[in-house]
């Protein structure tokens, strides 16, 4: 399969440590005779990436950051293209103006020189012929906006945040204006779709669901050699890997743990990951006494986090609705673990169901509810049966459903005109 014109990948920051998911299918893609150039809006903001971005061969341009160090550059880049093409560029800025009077967020400004900077300085000499943007914020924006000023359409994937912080008006208008959209999830397929409804004189634009995949040699286990597959000794192993934000339900974790502490139950809890709410977790840690039980080892490269798949006796994550209505699709990480057949425990939000079905390839249970979650997780680490059958079910689900070398082609034929 070839795909000769260029695919313009614009991205929020690249690479990113916690987007495997997208570096993953930017190489698949090129594996599959795509050819695509990244837009980056960020530089790197970690120390390390994982060892797949060294075999992705895509080029990358970086946007400026801010709107106000670089304004001069936005300015020359942003005048000659207006003069150039000044109805073009009249229609992408009455956009602009009509979406700030909505929301009052200067971002809307800084997204339409980003992508007035991106078509005269780098549309030229790269061959795209189609922009695709990942997350339905910041990214499709500016996508939206090159795709006004160049005339090359657009597409976009949504996956979480961006799908349910956004303005509504902002993400119908994206919707409208696409070619198409992809999304990871049928919940959010269907939360686009209804969006979309909302603009009643548009044509309605395909919305596509295809789930992320892994890549299924990478996470695999001997079943005869696998401690997870029968009843653990403690101390029990228990893992967490997420940033640490609201939408993750970190707190009910530690509060359930406290329990099974409280129970007589050993274990040791791991938990990778970094983020915003860093110094609440640690603290909390403390204050619930669980020093002794707990290792916080921060961000960590893909080879550290499978060495604790591996040793794990089960995985939990307390996914919740956040305040200001950010939640989870369906985490990477508890496809992960299923296929390293390490039990999941977590809640019935969102799209997790349709990965993990309750009693059947995991355990789930209600948000925020600490004595639920520390019952079934006392249930996976002493049931032996249950153990056994729930993982083999969970890692049969996997391979049929979340195995990106097939999802790979669903998208593939998206992309394809």
């Amino acid at each position: 399969m070839t795909f000769s014109p260029v695919l313009g990948m614009i991205l929020k920051g690249y690479p990113r440590i916690s987007e495997t998911f997208i570096s993953n299918e930017i190489l698949l893609l090129e594996r599959l005779g795509f050819k695509i150039h990244i837009f980056s809006m960020r530089q790197p903001r970690e120390r390390f990436s994982h060892d797949s971005i060294k075999e992705i061969n895509a080029p990358v341009d970086y946007l400026p950051e801010t709107l106000l160090k670089p304004l001069f550059q936005f300015l020359y880049h942003n005048i000659f293209l207006a003069v150039k093409n000044p109805r073009q560029y009249a229609q992408a800025l009455g956009i602009a103006l009509v979406r700030y009077g909505r929301t009052r967020k200067s971002a809307t400004l800084k997204h339409l020189f980003q992508a007035g900077y991106l078509v005269h300085k780098f549309l030229p000499r790269s061959g795209v012929r189609h922009f695709h943007a990942h997350f339905a914020h910041s990214p499709t924006s500016v996508a939206m906006f090159a795709s006004f000023l160049s005339g090359i359409p657009f597409s976009f994937t949504a996956h979480a945040k961006d799908i349910y912080t956004s303005d509504i008006r902002q993400l119908r208008e994206k919707i409208a204006l696409a070619q198409f959209v992809v999304t990871c999830t049928e919940y959010n397929r269907k939360y686009l779709k209804n969006a979309a409804h909302g603009n009643r004189d548009a044509v309605i634009t395909p919305v596509y669901r295809i789930y992320h995949g892994i890549d299924m040699g990478l996470f695999s286990f001997e079943e005869d050699q696998s401690p997870q597959k029968t009843k653990p000794i403690p101390p029990y192993q228990i893992l967490t890997v997420a940033r640490l934000t609201p939408k993750k339900g970190i707190p009910t974790i530690y509060k359930a743990l406290q329990i099974l502490k409280s129970c007589g139950v050993a274990f040791c809890h791991t938990l990778i990951g970094d983020g915003d709410d860093r110094q609440k977790v640690l603290s909390l840690i403390e204050k619930l006494g669980l020093q002794n039980e707990s290792n916080w080892l921060g961000t960590q490269p893909h080879h550290i986090v499978l060495e604790h798949y591996r040793k794990s006796h089960l995985f939990v994550l307390g996914c919740e609705i956040a305040e200001n209505g950010d939640r989870d699709g369906i985490p990477n990480v508890f496809i992960e673990s299923m296929a390293m057949g390490v039990p999941v425990v977590s809640t019935n939000i969102s799209a997790i169901p349709e990965l993990i079905e309750n009693e059947v390839s995991g355990l789930l249970v209600p948000p925020g509810n600490a004595e639920a979650l520390a019952d079934a997780m006392a249930r996976l680490l002493n049931d032996g049966a249950l153990r056994s059958r729930i993982a083999a079910n969970a890692r049969r689900k996997v391979k049929k459903y979340f195995d990106n070398r097939k999802l790979i082609l669903d998208l593939a034929g998206v992309y394809k005109p």
